[in-house]
């Protein structure tokens, strides 16, 4: 064993030494259809004026109050509840450590519907938090027996529940998530990453709950290379979170994006209008191919369940179509692809390497 093994086995975690990092799956030359990116650039004027503002950023300052207007910002947007705040982090993966952290209580637990955001259960397992996680239905809904028995017995710090849900896409039923945040002892986080594609959301709901959380993120909305998520809640809740996130922990040149892109909103909505007549299009073209399910979407995904995943992936993959196979993340997913949606052009070179694959 050399010197910096021996240092290795001392110093560093034998758990973390066991973990694989996040893949990220090269895609150069591929029509990118992988990780559920918003696949329009803004117009080029807005391109301009974006990189005029930006030029602008004094980048030699740390960030103080152009945060606080972006938080103003947010919550205009999001019409923030009275009595409401607001949080900022490094995408919602931050926001995800920070409630690990915050409730990282002796012998706490967290609670989760699987197959699900694998973060929830990496976040958890680094920071010492057991990670109990309750099995969706055959058809993805939430298991509201199982998850109120797992409530019961393992009386979690946070319960998680993606709205809709990643990688299935879809939205659970209203009454089973009411009688699950009811139940649960600690924390709910209703993480609604995918809200620009949905037909229902929570945060009104969340007003009626007190230790009701909503997560969301500006990747979604079309600025997954800023890398902002945010987090409302009720005020005393919030500022008790806000008390493990990092001084600056969100670039000046992030915040001044984000504020841009805030300032023309109306151009992420209408991209993700498209983005919706998209998916109607791609299922209603999945549903006519042979050997394939396409599950119901309200996110900009479509999970669709296929004869042989890692066959038709390689065979995507070899027409320069690249997906995700998610058949590994978990036995409900067995021979599943999630196919992001993206341009028509795009939808249209995917639908065809699926009908040449196919044949």
């Amino acid at each position: 064993m050399s010197e910096l093994d021996t240092r290795k086995a001392r110093f560093i975690r034998q758990d973390v030494q066991s973990m694989h990092g996040y893949a990220v799956q090269p895609s150069a030359g591929m029509v990118k259809l992988d990780a559920m990116e918003n696949p329009f650039r803004l117009p080029e004027p807005l391109r301009a004026e974006l990189g005029r503002r930006l030029g602008e950023v004094a980048m030699n300052r740390y960030p103080a109050g152009r945060i606080d207007d972006l938080r103003a910002a947010l919550a205009r947007y999001v019409n923030l509840p009275d009595g409401f705040d607001l949080m900022l982090g490094n995408g919602s993966d931050e926001l995800i450590t920070m409630l690990s952290m915050a409730c990282d209580v002796p012998g706490a637990k967290v609670l989760a519907p699987v197959p699900a955001f694998v973060m929830y259960d990496v976040s958890a397992r680094l920071q010492g938090l057991t990670f109990v996680g309750v099995p969706l239905t055959a058809d993805f809904e939430l298991d509201e027996a199982a998850m109120l028995a797992a409530i019961a017995e393992h009386q979690p710090a946070i319960v998680y529940l993606a709205y809709p849900n990643n990688p299935t896409a879809n939205l659970f039923d209203d009454g089973a998530m009411e009688r699950i945040v009811a139940a649960a002892p600690g924390l709910v986080v209703i993480d609604e990453a995918y809200q620009p594609f949905a037909s229902r959301d929570w945060l009104q709901r969340a007003t009626r709950h007190p230790h009701v959380l909503v997560m969301r993120t500006l990747s979604k909305f079309g600025l997954a290379g800023v890398r902002i998520g945010y987090m409302v809640g009720p005020k005393a809740l919030i500022a008790e979170i806000d008390k493990v996130r990092p001084p600056y922990n969100v670039s000046v040149l992030n915040a001044e994006a984000a504020l841009f892109a805030l300032e023309h909103a109306d151009e992420f909505a209408r991209q993700a209008a498209v983005l919706r007549s998209e998916r109607t299009r791609l299922i209603a073209a999945l549903q006519r191919l042979p050997g394939l399910r396409p599950y119901p979407s309200e996110a900009n995904m479509v999970l669709t369940r296929v004869p042989d995943a890692a066959a038709l992936f390689a065979a995507l993959k070899a027409r320069k179509v690249l997906v995700k196979n998610v058949s590994g993340l978990h036995p409900l997913l067995v021979n599943c692809l999630r196919l992001t949606v993206g341009t028509p052009d795009e939808n249209t070179l995917m639908i065809e390497a699926l009908e040449a694959s196919l044949k």
